[in-house]
């Protein structure tokens, strides 16, 4: 489960920020993730929560995630397609698998909230 090293990382990364800037307790954290990073939302909800529970900063703070489809762009006729659950790199379009991804790939923090 990498979901779990990666909110230590992500707590780590909130922690740090929040003691710079004089900030005693979170009640947000917001997370974008690309469907094509691999991360598991859900997983990655769980080990926020099991971490929260053991930090009093993030006590009580809630774990927003946007998460990003694979988007693709065609490199033969230009159009942008979704590439959906069966990870099929193809243009709509055209039918060319000339394709560059431009989304899904995203995993990073966006913001956090506190007091």
């Amino acid at each position: 489960m990498h979901e779990l090293s990666l909110m230590q990382g992500v707590t780590d990364i909130v922690k740090e920020s929040a003691e710079q800037n004089n900030i005693c307790k979170i009640s947000k954290v917001k997370l974008v993730v690309g469907k094509f990073s691999m991360a598991l939302p859900d997983s990655m909800q769980f080990a926020f929560e099991a971490i929260a529970a053991s930090e009093p900063l993030l006590e009580g703070a809630v774990l927003e995630i946007d998460t990003r489809p694979i988007i693709c762009q065609c490199l033969e006729c230009d159009s942008k397609t979704e590439i959906g659950d069966n990870y099929h790199f193809v243009c709509s379009g055209c039918g060319s698998a000339k394709v560059e991804i431009i989304q899904g790939r995203e995993l990073y923090l966006d913001y956090y909230e506190g007091e």
